[in-house]
């Protein structure tokens, strides 16, 4: 009821969507970047979509399974090879007993997932197994994932080698781009910038910088001012606030952010485009458009419809399949 890590990922760790309801006491939330990706993959499988994957960066883990089970890919491509077969990300697959499972080539993205049904058996920390890593704690030991690791599964299924010949429409999966236009709303400090500065936060391209984690994504690009030089008393941030830095240039806080800070916070990403951002890297680049408030909660809430027909659809499937 397990598998084993034969060869160790440049980063492998095990993440949900997030330990919740701890920010007050500076405890920052954590949990999978690409969250669209894990709520997908394990509504696929029939998991609870809060369930823990295995988050993973290229070069990626090789992964052997010592039992049958039920398993599906999402977020990047990876190139994932179940032995010597080329697999697709949001499908579920059968996997026997001493198959592995390898990762070739860096297609897309930059982060991938792998979700099995029943999950993980990790113990959680604050509700949440979700990897700390700057307080080696959650997840598997507080760590990335290791050669000769073995991670345990929840449940052992007794089914049949069967086919599954659904997956996620592609309407569904997020629209991924190494060159997307992200949409914002504005943040508090965003009118206090210089006119020009507004019309080239729009107008021109960020590049995302080498100096970029799961903290923060560090942008580089023609440099933004403020009218006026101002003290901010910190407050709240969140995952896809962009602050303004001394510098001129951007940040925009991930997965691993602070729980507060006290740069001028001119946007925040609205959070059905965070997927598409959570897969980009190095070198990659972003544009922005600003849309209302009321535009991205429309956005939520039809992201949720759209959910709410792919599990009853998976329900169906999955009674006729197993």
């Amino acid at each position: 009821m397990s598998i084993i890590i034969e060869k160790s990922g440049i980063l492998s760790t095990i993440q949900d969507l997030g330990r919740t309801g701890f920010r007050r006491f500076g405890i920052n939330p954590n949990g999978a970047m690409d969250k669209t990706a894990v709520r997908l993959i394990n509504i696929l499988l029939g998991n609870d979509e809060t369930e823990a994957v295995l988050e993973m960066h290229f070069p990626a883990p090789g992964i052997l399974f010592e039992e049958d089970m039920i398993a599906a890919l999402g977020g990047a491509d990876f190139g994932a090879k179940l032995d010597d077969k080329l697999i697709e990300n949001w499908r579920p697959y059968f996997i026997e007993k001493n198959q592995t499972l390898n990762f070739t080539k860096k297609v897309f993205g930059n982060r991938a997932y792998l979700s099995i049904k029943g999950g993980f058996k990790i113990e959680k920390w604050l509700r949440s197994a979700s990897t700390n890593l700057t307080a080696e704690i959650g997840g598997f030991e507080g760590r990335s994932l290791q050669k000769n690791d073995r991670l345990i599964f929840n449940s052992k299924f007794k089914i049949q080698n069967s086919k599954f010949l659904y997956k996620i429409s592609k309407n569904l999966t997020p629209h991924y781009s190494s060159f997307p236009t992200i949409r914002v709303i504005v943040g508090a400090q965003y009118e206090q910038m210089t006119a020009l500065s507004e019309q080239n936060f729009l107008k021109q391209n960020f590049t995302v910088s080498n100096d970029s984690n799961r903290m923060g994504f560090r942008l580089n690009g023609e440099p933004l001012y403020l009218l006026d030089k101002i003290e901010l008393v910190s407050s709240a941030v969140d995952f896809g606030t962009m602050q303004l830095l001394p510098s001129g240039q951007l940040v925009i806080l991930m997965a691993d952010h602070q729980t507060s800070g006290g740069y001028p916070r001119i946007a925040h990403v609205v959070s059905t485009d965070l997927p598409i951002l959570a897969q980009l890297g190095a070198n990659d680049k972003v544009g922005f458009e600003i849309i209302s408030l009321e535009e991205a909660e429309g956005l939520l809430l039809q992201n949720e419809i759209e959910l709410n027909y792919l599990r009853f659809g998976v329900k169906e499937k999955l009674r006729e399949q197993l």
